[in-house]
């Protein structure tokens, strides 16, 4: 089956429009993320959302809005717990992380009726994405556009530079703790995409390839959306033809994506300097 006969299916269409939208959202996120050095917060938020699953099934709740309940109170949490109450972040970082995973062991173990389908939570699977799903990312693409294009600056300050920013009466609270908002969302929105395991590099791989090019704030932000939905078409349509899970293989192709623009950029430098050397 090729391509255009591919298209004329609904569950791979949503697979496509979600790819589009979480790669828009993913890569926003994920250039404040790298920038302010927080991939292993979005780590922890991101393991701590499988408490936020476990109460979800076992309250009979829909787990995705559960976790993102969950997920939301983390980030304030490690917010929290780091600034205010003299605690180590990594160590906030590593009682949510450990909270959540081992509360969602427990309730989904405890949950009432037929065990639930884990594996699309924790591995992903794009081609179940539903159109509630997309309208979501949607939303949430809009709403850091929209936000972003409000506080560029300020966000930026934040991103580089927290104490210099604060002596421009920059709302630095403001804009961490609404980040961090954004970030527990964008999170949960994704685990249908590429799952728990694996949500991290989704937020990171991209920005790290898009850095290789280009410092400027805006141009990684545009990159990073470029790549990430390079690899998620990538990886979708190779998964379909080798049939293997969706979600690692979006990864695997980031990653090789990854180390292909590096070794593109390593050979443009090795012949500038030839070039200089004549």
């Amino acid at each position: 089956m090729n391509i255009p006969e591919l298209l004329q299916y609904a569950f791979f269409r949503n697979a496509l429009l979600g790819s589009l939208f979480a790669s828009i959202a993913c890569g926003i996120i994920g250039t404040y993320v790298v920038s302010r050095r927080l991939v292993f917060i979005s780590g922890g938020i991101t393991h701590a959302s499988f408490g936020g699953l476990g109460i979800g099934f076992y309250f009979s709740l829909h787990p995705i809005l559960s976790a993102m309940a969950f997920s939301i109170l983390s980030a304030f949490g490690i917010q929290w717990l780091s600034r205010r109450q003299n605690v180590r972040e990594d160590s906030a970082i590593a009682v949510f992380w450990s909270l959540g995973m081992a509360l969602g062991i427990v309730l989904t173990f405890l949950s009432p009726g037929y065990a639930p389908n884990l594996s699309e939570y924790l591995f992903g699977n794009i081609l179940t994405i539903t159109p509630a799903d997309i309208m979501a990312l949607v939303v949430l693409s809009f709403a850091l556009v929209l936000f972003f294009a409000l506080f560029y600056h300020a966000i930026v300050s934040v991103s580089f530079d927290t104490e210099f920013a604060q002596t421009r009466r920059i709302p630095t609270q403001f804009i961490e703790y609404t980040m961090m908002l954004f970030v527990a969302v964008t999170i949960v929105l994704n685990i249908r995409l590429v799952g728990i395991v694996l949500l991290m590099s989704l937020i990171t791989v991209p920005q790290m390839t898009a850095n290789l090019f280009t410092v400027n704030y805006s141009k990684i932000i545009f990159l990073s959306v470029v790549f990430s939905f390079m690899g998620c078409v990538t990886g979708l349509i190779l998964s379909y033809y080798l049939n293997v899970p969706s979600g690692a293989f979006i990864i695997f192709v980031l990653i090789v994506i990854f180390f292909l623009a590096k070794a593109v950029k390593a050979i443009g430098i090795k012949a500038k300097k030839m070039q200089l050397a004549k």
